[in-house]
């Protein structure tokens, strides 16, 4: 079902870099990607989605054909497909209780596709398997006992001692925190190697349109299905083939308090429903630059925010606008963000490793630039997720 994209996750690259990690510090080492097999254009998808889940309403046509111009996404992949609505034709009946039928549907999904997306990152690392020590598993898209986490381990072959975190449902902000947790590991675990993996599928959230959830609408506009997986490792080994092109240098997460209900997530009988506040880029845009100058004060930075790389989260094109205003960004500061969102959509946990590993390209095919930047997510809380990288190319 899942492919590995052709473009980049496996790609080799230099046996050494020009800037040194810092001994102790936790470093990215490898990153790969996988998708499902069946991908598509934005331009297709308004004419798909009416007709799968029968809607005569031409007004919500409308509103979704605007809503697909306006996110500038592309292309997306995902796991829905006519085969799936053909064996569960309920999926697409209002009021249907089928979360047995989503968790039988995206279970298995999200750990092919988390699969491909390690075997992919494994690859591009070149160490055994058994050299993984831990493992980091995200994912808001599966439910059930035993997880993700060890259906994953189990298909991988890893060791029955690695140690296993499991995240579940933090949202679009998923991945960051993964990428902290993995930080904290490879810290305090010398010599330790943690594959993280994020997974994720729209098909618990997956429903006919209804004038009284309108943000339906903007997830049938947005999001997209897929995976990711990352190498961390301290004191990286070039005599083991081990090249870190990032450097995880300092973590932070902070709420927003009095702001849960902003973005909100239920689980029922009927699948998953979120519902978004229309104030959610104001609340952004209102404490962003507080937090960015927090963990630039922690390298001892300036506050020249132009100086530094971005790997944002692109949430969507309204808080890239915010975040680009509020800290009066150059236009070409988010580029990578924005190209994830119009190559993949938003796919919750996992688009910031898409926006890294445009990041690592970009800043490869620069000759080096930058050497400090952020990885930085937001979510449900509101929270706010952030890492002060250090690029070593």
């Amino acid at each position: 079902m899942s492919k590995v994209d052709a473009n980049g996750s496996a790609k080799s690259r230099p046996a050494s870099t020009k800037r040194s990690p810092t001994p102790g510090k936790a470093t990215i080492l490898a990153i790969g990607k996988a998708f499902p097999s069946q991908v598509i254009p934005q331009e297709c998808l308004v004419e798909g989605f009416i007709r799968d889940t029968k809607c005569e309403d031409a007004s919500i046509k409308e509103k979704l054909e605007r809503l697909c111009k306006t996110t500038t996404v592309k292309t997306r992949y995902t796991v829905m497909s006519k085969e799936i609505l053909d064996k569960y034709p309920e999926l697409a009946r209002e009021g249907s209780p089928t979360l047995n039928q989503r968790l039988e549907i995206a279970n298995p999904a999200v750990t092919e596709m988390a699969l491909q997306a390690s075997l992919s990152c494994i690859k591009q690392w070149g160490r055994p398997l058994g050299h993984i020590t831990h493992l980091v598993y995200v994912s808001s898209s599966e439910l059930r006992l035993p997880g993700g986490d060890l259906h994953l381990a189990t298909r991988l072959g890893l060791r029955s001692d690695v140690g296993r975190v499991m995240l579940y449902f933090l949202g679009c902000y998923g991945g960051v925190t993964g990428l902290r947790v993995a930080k904290d590991i490879a810290e305090n675990n010398p010599g330790s190697r943690i594959l993280l993996t994020t997974s994720e599928t729209t098909i618990l959230g997956f429903r006919p349109p209804n004038k009284a959830r309108p943000y339906d609408l903007v997830g049938a506009a947005l999001f997209g299905d897929g995976a990711a997986a990352a190498i961390i490792g301290a004191d990286p080994l070039p005599s083991h083939g081990e090249s870190p092109f990032m450097e995880l240098s300092h973590a932070a997460q902070r709420f927003l308090p009095g702001t849960h209900d902003v973005i909100d997530g239920r689980l029922s009988d009927e699948g998953i429903y979120f519902k978004l506040g229309r104030d959610l880029p104001q609340k952004i845009e209102a404490n962003i630059e507080e937090f960015c100058k927090g963990l630039m004060a922690t390298a001892g930075l300036g506050e020249g925010f132009n100086d530094v790389f971005w790997a944002v989260h692109p949430g969507g094109p309204a808080i890239m606008n915010k975040l680009e205003n509020t800290l009066k960004l150059r236009s070409d500061k988010l580029e990578c963000s924005r190209k994830a969102l119009m190559d993949y959509g938003n796919v919750s946990s996992n688009t910031i490793f898409y926006v890294i590993e445009n990041m690592r390209d970009e800043l490869m095919k620069r000759g080096g630039g930058e050497e400090w930047g952020f990885a930085l997510a937001f979510g449900p809380g509101i929270t706010f997720e952030g890492i002060l990288m250090r690029s070593l190319s």
